[in-house]
């Protein structure tokens, strides 16, 4: 067996920035136990495998290292920048993704991609000592939605200056914790960082689905409906939010970083 796989660095305007993911282009869907297995070896915060459906659509599934996950935003924009790059898709189209979030569209904008992902706006929960003991401090309000928690800062210094105890973040019920506050600097309108120890990933370095929510929550705060937030981990990542009542549009580049085939 010899299939292509390669590595997209997303949210990225060169390589070694944004997230990266590896993208396994298939012909036929695969069992379950082996994409798990080829995402635990790539060891990043997401593998994704692509099969193509009549129709033209694509199948798409989203692996951490430890399990399975419903929504993924930088893998599905790598899978995009990677399709269009190796012309298994037309140039000229929007490419529609078939997932277990239902139906998600890419569209090339200039130089970026835009994708058409739910809006996952949080709702207020009361104050949870448990989550500030695991985050190391204590954030100003506190939301969910149906993946994850989010906790706003008074500062981007706070956000920055977290240094979570992920054993203790990790048993919090829920797929992952948002820290984050607004930019201290003037480009951007919100900063961000991703906690998500319970599927495998300490600290995501760019995570799209997370803005899902970070939109409807800053747009509320800011009264906006486009802005651009920075995600402040060590390999940082940009990320453009435009609201679209039930939907929202996240954009960015990619970059191609490695190729390779599997051979197990």
């Amino acid at each position: 067996m010899s299939i292509p796989i390669y590595i997209v660095d997303a949210f990225a305007g060169r390589p070694f920035q944004g997230n990266p993911a590896a993208i396994c282009p298939l012909e036929a869907p695969a069992e379950a136990g082996w994409m798990q297995s080829v995402a635990a070896e790539m060891n990043l915060s997401e593998t994704a495998f692509l099969v193509p459906r009549e129709g033209g659509s694509f199948g798409l599934r989203w692996f951490t290292p430890a399990v399975e996950v419903d929504l993924c935003g930088h893998a599905t924009l790598a899978s995009a920048h990677l399709l269009w790059e190796q012309t298994l898709a037309p140039a000229d189209e929007p490419i529609r993704f078939e997932t277990r979030s239902g139906l998600l569209t890419c569209s090339r904008r200039g130089e970026k991609i835009e994708l058409d992902f739910p809006a996952e706006p949080p709702a207020p929960v009361p104050s949870m000592p448990e989550l500030s003991a695991a985050l190391g401090a204590e954030p100003i309000s506190v939301g969910r939605n149906r993946f994850d928690l989010i906790a706003e800062f008074a500062s981007e210094a706070d956000v920055l200056a977290l240094r979570p105890d992920y054993g203790l973040l990790g048993a919090i019920p829920a797929r992952g914790t948002i820290a984050t506050a607004r930019s201290a600097d003037p480009r951007f309108d919100f900063v961000s960082r991703f906690f998500a120890p319970a599927v495998g990933v300490n600290e995501d370095p760019v995570c799209g689905s997370a803005h899902c929510c970070l939109g409807p929550f800053w747009g509320e705060k800011l009264k906006k409906t486009e802005m651009l937030g920075h995600q402040i981990s060590a390999r940082g990542g940009i990320i453009g939010v435009r609201l679209n009542g039930r939907r929202v549009a996240l954009s960015g580049t990619a970059v191609t970083v490695l190729s390779g085939r599997l051979t197990a």
